[in-house]
């Protein structure tokens, strides 16, 4: 059912698009062509009528009533609220497609871990990934109305070969009022157990595989059956329905052509037939079409999703890799570049003119003069940066002693109460007595190598008291 016209549009050209606008089916016109005719219908069926029908008293409270729509038109945010539903609904389309099952994965799964070429081993394979078609097939017979029309009932799965009859006896035993998509999911687990425990899956880490994939599947089922029944929330529906259908109700009245001898600004022209409104029309009620189209892609619209086809693909697809493929592989031979250093693919005479040189990066492309390709020396580049190459610069003498002297300062009125005398530059320090304010304690006369009781450490150099020379 889907309209596919990938191949049509495979290389742009002039008109590309153009010539899609003539398909019919899953078309815009399609939907859209009742509506539109019903719409003109009724536009021209008030045109006659303010023509022909009413009185002049009653043409002028009817061109009244056309300014006032006309007007008041605008005040409903239609493209507002349809932009962002139609947003939302095609977002959720493409969810529920990545939703529905494939069965690819488990099925790689259970023909590389369940061993066995017997008839045994044989019928284990068979059965999982009937198992994991069987739990597919219960969602998309619930989601779908195609699959439903296919297998109405239960008996239809036993005949069809998806259930066997003891397994329908024990599917409908169940006493549970859900949909028991999860059912085959349970059976597949058990019976990859059992294999387990006969050595046909060979580790637990085997074992631990097919259980993740078949997890991955049932998430797929379960994703796509809450998909179902959980929709866009029916008030976000009905406003977007609303407002569309109350903005073209006012343009019924609001756009109609006016006698252009009463003198009514922007009815000087009457054309009869409104052509930009039937365009507006054209494009606002297409687009709230294309969203009931993509809001449930699992009808039988043109372009819904074609599940009948995915459950015949997966079915077939899913038996082969586990029973006609199992354990077959062609003969090794070498290939014919065995001996090729650099291999290299054929082209064909239409191919031929799409083949481009490798790319290696977009910097390969900036083109430099031979003179600017030249090293040059570290010396030339440190001086033209400013020698940043050089360590930087030490402190001016007198900078450490300066913040010392201050910091005697800070103790000295910490313990008197204030800063007290500066003894004049050059002069002896008086002494501190120890226990004063003036005393920085062991821990300071350690740091500086007992510079205060005039022991010779590695920084008895630093002064005390610097003279207006050493200070910045």
């Amino acid at each position: 059912m889907t309209v596919t016209y990938t191949s049509r549009v495979a290389t742009a050209r002039f008109g590309g698009f153009s010539q899609l606008l003539l398909l019919w089916r899953g078309s815009i016109y399609k939907l859209l062509y009742r509506e539109l005719l019903l719409f003109l219908a009724a536009y021209l069926g008030l045109s006659l009528a303010y023509r022909f029908l009413l009185s002049e008293a009653q043409k002028r409270l009817f061109e009244k009533l056309v300014l006032y729509c006309d007007k008041s038109a605008n005040l409903i945010p239609v493209s507002f609220v349809l932009g962002f539903y139609v947003a939302l609904v095609l977002e959720r389309w493409w969810g529920q497609f990545r939703s529905v099952p494939a069965p690819d994965g488990l099925m790689l799964a259970v023909a590389g871990n369940v061993h066995g070429a017997d008839a045994r081993g044989r019928i284990m394979r068979r059965t999982l990934m009937r198992y994991g078609s069987l739990a597919a097939l219960l969602v998309l017979r619930a989601v779908s109305t195609a699959v439903y029309k296919r297998f109405p009932t239960t008996d239809h799965l036993v005949e069809a070969g998806f259930l066997t009859r003891e397994e329908r006896r024990r599917l409908e035993g169940l006493r549970s009022p859900y949909n028991k998509f999860w059912v085959p999911c349970a059976w597949f687990g058990a019976l990859a157990g059992q294999a387990r425990r006969e050595g046909r899956v060979r580790d637990d880490c085997a074992l631990k595989l097919l259980m993740e994939e078949l997890n991955r599947f049932r998430g797929h089922c379960s994703l796509l059956f809450h998909y179902d029944w959980i929709s866009v929330p029916l008030v976000y529906t009905q406003v977007v329905t609303i407002a569309v259908y109350t903005f073209f109700v006012t343009c019924l009245i609001g756009r109609q052509f006016l006698d252009p001898a009463q003198g009514y600004a922007g009815h000087e022209l009457d054309l009869g037939v409104p052509v930009f409104t039937l365009l507006q029309f054209f494009f606002y009620v297409g687009w709230l079409k294309v969203a009931e189209q993509l809001i449930n892609p699992f009808g039988e619209d043109d372009d819904d999703f074609e599940t009948n086809t995915l459950i015949d693909r997966n079915f077939q697809v899913s038996m082969l890799a586990v029973d006609e493929l199992y354990g077959e592989v062609p003969a090794l031979e070498r290939d014919r570049y065995w001996d090729a250093a650099s291999p290299q693919a054929p082209y064909t005479a239409a191919a031929a003119p799409l083949r481009q040189p490798a790319f290696r990066g977009s910097a390969f492309d900036v083109a430099l003069a031979k003179e600017e390709m030249q090293f040059q020396p570290l010396e030339d580049i440190g001086e033209t940066l400013g020698d940043t190459l050089e360590p930087p610069p030490r402190p001016p003498p007198g900078t450490f002693t300066r913040r010392f002297s201050l910091l005697r300062r800070k103790n000295s009125a910490g313990s008197e109460g204030g800063f007290g005398p500066e003894p004049p530059p050059g002069a002896p320090p008086a002494p501190a007595a120890p226990g004063d304010g003036d005393s920085l304690g062991g821990d300071t006369a350690v740091l500086l190598g007992d510079a205060l009781g005039g022991g010779s450490g590695p920084h008895d150099r630093w002064l005390l008291h610097p003279s207006v020379d050493d200070v910045v």
